[in-house]
């Protein structure tokens, strides 16, 4: 049977208070920059939930479809994750846009960072509102 995934609230309630701290605090920021997207706990890419803010439909070039969030915000055990799932022509936001963001590392549609003074949060929103504007990676409109 699968286990049953947390609210919100309890969810930045049971992680410890230097890690709830900043992901309350991105948490709050992203809510601010998109009121519209709702936000859920949901299962993410590895073993620990994370926060999901929208959600789209999406079909890949192989065929592959689902339903996945739009924006995402994990803490992982050495650093916290911002995922931004959308592009443009010029490719995935987030990894256009790596120069700006501070002292992160990136991938295609992730930003990790161990500590929030190393995220320029400002540019983030920024992506995260763009993404909600954009959608989703490969969505179906």
């Amino acid at each position: 049977m699968p286990k049953t995934l947390p609210t919100l609230d309890e969810f930045l309630a049971a992680l410890p208070a230097d890690r709830r701290d900043t992901m309350t605090t991105v948490h709050k920021a992203i809510r601010k920059a998109v009121p519209k997207l709702t936000a859920a706990v949901m299962s993410g890419m590895g073993p620990s939930p994370l926060i999901g803010y929208g959600k789209y439909h999406y079909k890949s070039a192989s065929g592959r479809e689902g339903d996945w969030f739009l924006i995402g915000l994990a803490a992982g055990k050495s650093y916290y994750s911002l995922h931004i799932c959308a592009a443009d022509k010029a490719g995935y936001l987030a990894e256009q846009n790596a120069a700006k963001l501070g002292k992160v590392k990136t991938g295609r549609s992730c930003i990790n960072f161990k500590k929030l003074e190393d995220l320029k949060l400002d540019v983030a929103m920024g992506l995260v509102k763009l993404a909600a504007k954009t959608g989703g990676l490969n969505a179906v409109m």
